[in-house]
């Protein structure tokens, strides 16, 4: 079924997974690495709940979800000088915060925020660098439960979660970002980064809102 009258993109629970990025202690509670940059955290906590709204819908429907976390080795083997050395704060990744050691693996600020938790069995990707596919098994996975659409939700729109939808385009997915339920610290670039997705009818795909894609959701469900 369709979810807007106006896109031509069909959803068929069978072939459609929602992925959830990078929603993490560190970039959306006060006092974590996000924070500390001078970010505005409320901005991206915004999304927590059409992320939930979204998780319950998908859950009901028996999709395929997946969830992903930025971070790195302890001894910081897979992440490059230059990515090391931005960030413009006091501290830089791997540096001691108020979550443990900053986006490193296993570290509390690390960790999906408890809203969010991942159910038993629903796969969580480590991955080192912006886009979802980049040195982690996500394509072998999508393959192998043979998904052919992909649900987008997470942060932050520009970086992690535009990388993921540019490179899911470019192995053909059909993707649907789900405006509300992704968030950035720049609002204009949230709202810039959307509208790249669906210029030129659809260059990377499309556009809707959770309440839509939730109450499209239950009706393929029922």
């Amino acid at each position: 079924m369709s979810l807007l009258d106006a896109e031509p993109l069909r959803l068929d629970v069978s072939s459609t997974a929602l992925i959830i990025i990078d929603m993490q202690r560190d970039f959306l509670e006060p006092g974590g690495f996000g924070a500390m940059l001078g970010n505005d955290v409320s901005l991206l906590r915004s999304a927590i709940a059409p992320c939930q709204a979204l998780l319950a819908a998908a859950r009901a429907a028996g999709l395929l979800i997946i969830h992903t976390r930025e971070g790195h080795r302890p001894d910081l083997s897979d992440a490059p000088p230059s990515k090391l050395a931005r960030g413009g704060g006091p501290k830089h990744i791997g540096d001691p915060g108020p979550m443990g050691r900053i986006l490193i693996r296993g570290e509390p600020g690390h960790g999906i925020v408890p809203e969010l938790a991942p159910a038993p069995g629903e796969p969580v990707l480590d991955k080192p660098g912006k886009g979802a596919f980049y040195q982690t098994d996500l394509a072998l996975i999508l393959a192998n439960a043979g998904i052919r659409t992909l649900l987008v939700a997470g942060v932050t729109t520009e970086v992690c979660v535009h990388t993921t939808v540019r490179e899911a385009n470019d192995r053909g997915y059909e993707c649907m970002v789900v405006s509300d339920a992704v968030g950035s610290y720049f609002p204009e670039f949230h709202r810039v980064a959307l509208a790249m997705i669906t210029a030129q009818g659809g260059i990377f795909g499309w556009v809707s809102d959770s309440a839509r894609v939730c109450a499209a959701l239950t009706r393929a469900a029922a």
